[in-house]
């Protein structure tokens, strides 16, 4: 058996045979003092019993019948009524605002490497005319409804291993991009390891134990663990509003939605958009077991809708933008602990018994994630508020086709030109109908149509490329 260098280290090396991955110390003689430390700073991170735990989930069959019904969702507002309670909920939550209670929270533990990159996807340039990053374009955002409200927004940022360094020195070598560095806070999500067939973690390196991202469901998870749910209370926060960061367009701390959640005295809420057609790869809200929940996009041949309804009337595609309270937040941590897992099937890259690095190219083991969706199943009250996809989502996922580069730049110049036509200035076009020349709009001018209006020169002339600061 392998000797640890102590006997808190045999004791780690006990605990892994008894449950069965002793494996994960088969290379132990050959490592370094250094890599030694790293391999057991990796195996004191893992939950054993977490590991036993959820053994039984990899061969049970993934999805039965499930019994729903289409959800009600707040629409755009199309008649006088409908526009009266948008003026209502928008007066509600920019008093809210203007209160100092709400905060801001960004998903950003994914890296670029569907992009070409190795870096965090918050680091990507991706606005029109100066290449601004993501993290840069959601923090001016911010900077713009400080100043405008006069307030304080505390902003969480949750991480992973993988990239948390780098985005923390990403935000200290360009200045925080103006925010006070004592508001903005990088939170690390936990690690999952992935297991084999037969519920043996992997190896990615000899001295590296292969873990994987919690996913977005390990939201409440880092809030308590990190001490930020406490830092928030302490800011005096009340509401907390959840995006992901590859989503360019998003209108972070909507006042719209902010008042409808709070009308309804909402736990957590949700946006939507349309689907563009029955076959968009995205997930869509339903109601079941009387509960809101989201069923992803290859799991919709499982459901039996209720009233008569199809698969096609299931339109309220999910963006993964919420609104979260905190003192639900607090009570979620404390009841339910830990969200359901979702089992996936993947290639995992390792190491064999010969120490060399294999990158399979079929499934070979099973990643552990929880969703934030998940959490609705428990809330009393809850709204999903639909908006224009033009005017707010358009994510960076891909290299090349949907969710590209190509088209979030595309995105984002349809959405300016817009905004300068319905302030009255005219925007040449090509034959194709597409703004001929870069338009970008700095957040710190306006980050909203509306807020655009207010304060643009109607008298403007486009005749080239144009950023407004």
């Amino acid at each position: 058996m392998v000797r640890g260098r102590n006997a808190e280290e045999q004791k780690l090396v006990q605990d892994m045979v008894e449950h069965g991955q002793g494996h994960l110390l088969r290379f132990w003689e050959d490592l370094g003092n250094g890599q030694k430390d790293m391999l057991v700073n990796d195996l004191r991170r893992i939950d054993l019993d977490w590991v036993k735990s959820v053994r039984h989930l990899l061969h049970e069959e993934s999805h039965g019948r499930r019994t729903a019904r289409v959800p009600e969702i707040i629409e755009i507002p199309r008649t006088s009524r409908q526009r009266k309670s948008l003026r209502q909920a928008y007066e509600r939550g920019e008093a809210l605002i203007q209160s100092g209670k709400t905060a801001a929270f960004t998903a950003a533990g994914g890296q670029s490497s569907r992009l070409g990159l190795e870096t965090p996807k918050g680091t990507y340039p991706v606005t029109p005319v100066r290449e601004k990053s993501l993290f840069q374009v959601h923090a001016e955002k911010i900077g713009f409804l400080q100043d405008k409200y006069g307030v304080s927004i505390p902003w969480l940022i949750m991480t992973s291993e993988t990239n948390h360094g780098q985005t923390a020195r990403f935000f200290e070598e360009n200045g925080f991009f103006g925010l006070d560095p004592a508001l903005v806070r990088f939170i690390e999500q936990g690690m999952y390891p992935a297991l084999d067939g037969e519920g043996r973690m992997f190896l990615r390196e000899m001295h590296r134990v292969f873990l994987g991202p919690t996913g977005h469901g390990g939201t409440f998870q880092t809030l308590n663990e990190s001490g930020a749910l406490k830092w928030l209370k302490k800011h005096g926060v009340e509401e907390l509003f959840y995006f992901q960061v590859d989503n360019v367009l998003i209108d972070i701390l909507d006042p719209v939605f902010l008042g409808h959640h709070l009308a309804g005295r909402c736990q957590m809420s949700s946006k939507c958009v349309m689907k563009r057609d029955p076959e968009e790869k995205i997930g869509v809200f339903v109601i079941e077991e009387g509960t809101p929940t989201v069923v992803e996009y290859s799991e919709l041949d499982t459901l039996d809708l209720e009233d008569g309804a199809h698969v096609e009337d299931l339109k309220a595609g999910n963006v993964a933008i919420h609104l979260i309270n905190i003192d639900f937040a607090l009570q979620e941590i404390g009841v339910k602990a830990h969200l359901p897992l979702h089992v996936a099937h993947k290639a995992i890259p390792h190491v064999n018994d010969a120490g060399q690095k294999v990158k399979p190219t079929a499934p070979n083991g099973y990643k552990f994630e929880a969703f934030i969706f998940d959490a609705l199943k428990y809330v009393q009250e809850t709204i999903i508020m639909e908006v224009e996809r033009s005017e707010e989502f358009s994510p960076l996922k891909n290299r090349t086709g949907e969710d590209s580069p190509e088209t979030v730049f595309r995105d984002q110049l349809r959405l300016f030109a817009s905004w300068f036509e319905d302030a009255g200035i005219r925007v040449p076009r090509d034959s194709h109908g597409e703004p001929l020349y870069k338009l970008e709009v700095s957040p710190r001018f306006a980050p909203t149509r509306t807020s655009f209006l207010e304060r643009v020169d109607a008298g403007l002339v486009i005749e080239g490329d144009l950023y407004l600061a």
